[in-house]
């Protein structure tokens, strides 16, 4: 009876444990846009089961033109948040929002503006001398400021840009606002010519882009959690840059059927030749790395640009370090071919 009671109890004691093993962290996590290829790594940890491997049964909620997923990382609707760059971190930590960054996927923020070719737009420092620059609201009150006093760029050729190509196509003489990996890829397919493409990344504008956000608390309770969605995370860059990327592009277009594969190839091919995503800190740190002394510099940046004000953003509240630079995916990069 009692060799029975002990089998008996090692059988249920082995299908619970088995059944543990099986269990997978529900996690949301929001992007501030449309699928596209600069989302492709998140896509990709999903398609390739690099995430079930971490334990993460990760749900993708897309952003869009009106949807505002920000308030719902603060408000406990979503577990992990993809922003743009850091001066929406900045906000968060000045107006108190309990969030923290804990990695940076891309080294690079693709901002930048387009021009015309043979118009003598070919030196980025030539681009303040364009008679008309069509810039969006947001960018006005923010990056433009520090292009103005950076730079020496002027209000006087400011323009409001709609996100329609229409306007500058017709004005060779003007410059837009573009992200790299995008815009580039819609001006050649209507205007049927490669625009010039200057980043500002390249030319002193520091930040780090497609930063994921945590909510403090998630940070303090559950860092192991956070650890396995950002290491699945890089993995997912990794194998996405430089691996099969099919069943990502696939579940792209089945959340976003305005995308085509042959975009998102085009689109993957500038993040590479641009280092958006695969350089600096990354080389060494692997993807998703950054660092105090950088966002410092970013920051002291946009104090000078007015954006802020010097000391209102606790700058030891804006990113966690803990979760990033411990070199993950460097192995499976080389494995691949990365360079």
């Amino acid at each position: 009876m009692r060799n029975t009671f002990s089998l008996i109890t090692l059988t249920v004691l082995t299908l619970l444990a088995a059944s543990g093993a099986q269990a997978q962290d529900k996690i949301t996590f929001a992007t501030n846009w449309k699928a596209q290829a600069a989302h492709g790594g998140f896509y990709q940890a999903v398609a390739d089961g690099t995430y079930k491997k971490y334990g993460l049964d990760v749900t993708i909620q897309q952003g869009g033109p009106s949807v505002n997923n920000r308030p719902l990382l603060p408000a406990g609707r979503i577990d992990f948040l993809m922003t743009g760059n850091l001066l929406h971190s900045f906000d968060n930590v000045k107006n108190g929002v309990p969030t923290v960054v804990v990695a940076a996927m891309f080294q690079k923020d693709p901002q930048a503006l387009i021009a015309h070719p043979g118009q003598g737009y070919e030196k980025f420092d030539t681009l303040k001398s364009a008679p008309l620059a069509l810039i969006a609201k947001d960018g006005q009150f923010s990056w433009w400021q520090w292009l103005k006093v950076t730079h020496g760029f002027k209000d006087e050729a400011l323009k409001p840009y709609n996100y329609n190509l229409g306007p500058f196509l017709a004005n060779k003489k003007a410059i837009q606002q573009g992200y790299s990996v995008a815009e580039p890829i819609y001006v050649e397919n209507q205007g049927k010519f490669k625009p010039v493409v200057h980043l500002l990344a390249d030319h002193g504008f520091s930040t780090y882009s497609t930063v994921i956000e945590a909510r403090t608390d998630t940070v303090k309770n559950k860092p192991d959690l956070v650890q396995r969605f950002v290491d699945a995370s890089a993995l997912g860059w990794v194998n996405y840059l430089y691996g099969d990327r099919k069943a990502a592009s696939a579940l792209m277009i089945k959340d976003n059927p305005e995308m085509s594969e042959a975009e998102m190839e085009a689109s993957v091919a500038l993040m590479k030749s641009q280092g958006i995503v695969d350089s600096g800190e990354a080389l060494k740190g692997g993807i998703g790395a950054m660092s105090a002394p950088r966002i410092k510099d970013f920051y002291e940046q946009m104090v000078k640009a007015g954006l802020y004000k010097a000391g209102e953003v606790d700058l030891s509240k804006v990113a966690s370090f803990q979760f990033v630079n411990k070199g993950v995916g460097l192995d499976l990069k080389a494995k691949l071919g990365g360079k």
